[in-house]
């Protein structure tokens, strides 16, 4: 993250965040570089999170983006049916909430989750006149496999934290998704009106695009291992390829659904071909978009993707499911190619595509990515949460 100016009245932020560094996802990358960005712009950001493991709480100095950040991690617990996530006790979020504003006694709240330490934060903030402003990064399909309830209950479950989350929205100044697609989804799902799209921001500056003519082979694939990611789904299309292209697919991240795709690898031949990367560093992921030659997501629940636009800020093509927030991120035909979500035999068509350009058409649709990452940028990000802290029009 590189400095920014410092801004005018510099303001105390406090930051709730279930999910959070070490975590690797959307989310939590979204905090660690809103974060990150308006602690360089000088403002003092507190971070509020759950503990990497359950005894090693209390209040820390961390090195986020390049920024030192105060961060309080809270007694957390794991939820061992999902492979990584922590959670603070929901009946504890208020005490540790009036803990928390007692100390820092913020200008504002940025509530990233309205589910355990967003929801505590919001409500005593709300009662004591803190302005809280709050993202939603939530979609049913992203928790409804870690419930562990029968499919009917899961529909009640679903409808009851629904109903929980506009009480929490209620006591919010204002409401924010990544996208246009998402505010809609969101007035949509719960009677709220009026949710602000801001992008969750990327610093192109930290990507080097290669425009150099190389052959093309490597499909990629960043995010977490998860059912909704579907990430069968472009591994059924890189084995239709398989005998006609000298064909590589890169995937980088961990989930619970790792061996169920290392069986699918098995089952359709493709072990010199796919290669899993796990979690890596950031230097080592910006170097894998850099080699990589298209990014292929056959997911169903993105809200905006943070790994798309890393990808597209990479100077890569993309193709994606027609579904949710991804066409916002991908102009069919221009910085790549949208397909019907699940449809193999046409992911596998639109990825011929890509590897098969002629050399004009496949640096047009890079330049392309690298046009549409600009609207993105994570200094336009910076700004508008600013105004939404101090109440400004936006």
């Amino acid at each position: 993250m590189t400095d920014s100016a410092p801004s005018p009245a510099s303001l105390k932020i406090v930051m709730a965040a279930d999910t959070f560094s070490p975590d690797v996802n959307g989310a939590a990358r979204f905090a660690e570089r809103l974060s990150a960005g308006l602690a360089a712009r000088g403002h003092e950001v507190h971070v509020v999170t759950p503990s990497v493991t359950h005894g090693n709480h209390g209040v820390f100095t961390e090195l986020i983006e390049g920024q030192p950040l105060t961060v309080h991690r809270l007694p957390g617990w794991r939820w061992y049916p999902h492979d990584w996530l922590r959670f603070v006790l929901p009946w504890m979020s208020k005490h540790y909430a009036r803990r928390v504003l007692d100390a820092v006694q913020p200008d504002v709240v940025h509530s990233q989750s309205h589910i355990v330490i967003g929801r505590g934060l919001t409500r005593i903030a709300h009662r004591r006149g803190i302005p809280v402003v709050a993202t939603n990064h939530v979609m049913a399909e992203n928790v409804i496999d870690f419930t562990t309830l029968p499919p009917l209950l899961d529909k009640v479950a679903i409808k009851l934290a629904w109903d929980d989350a506009k009480r929490t929205f209620d006591m919010s100044r204002a409401v924010t998704t990544p996208t246009r697609r998402a505010a809609d989804f969101l007035e949509q799902t719960i009677d709220i009106h009026g949710v602000i799209p801001i992008s969750c921001g990327i610093d192109k500056r930290n990507y080097a695009p290669d425009l150099t003519e190389r052959p093309r082979r490597r499909v990629l694939f960043v995010g977490r291992l998860t059912t909704e990611k579907h990430v069968e789904v472009t591994l059924q299309a890189v084995a239709k390829l398989a005998s006609e292209l000298d064909i590589v697919f890169d995937i980088v991240g961990g989930g619970d659904q790792q061996r169920n795709l290392e069986q699918w690898v098995a089952r359709l031949g493709l072990q010199e071909r796919v290669f899993f990367h796990g979690r890596i560093s950031e230097e080592q992921l910006r170097a894998t978009y850099a080699k990589a030659d298209v990014f292929a997501i056959a997911s169903i629940a993105e809200l905006q993707s943070i790994a798309t636009m890393e990808a597209m800020a990479s100077g890569l093509p993309v193709v994606a499911a027609d579904a949710v927030a991804l066409p916002h991120l991908v102009q069919d035909g221009e910085n790549g190619y949208l397909f019907e979500p699940g449809n193999v035999d046409e992911l596998a068509d639109k990825l011929r595509r890509v590897l098969t350009a002629s050399p004009e058409e496949y640096r047009r649709m890079q330049r392309a990515s690298l046009d549409g990452i600009e609207i993105h940028d994570i200094e336009r990000t910076l700004d508008t949460f600013e105004k939404l802290y101090r109440g400004e029009p936006v």
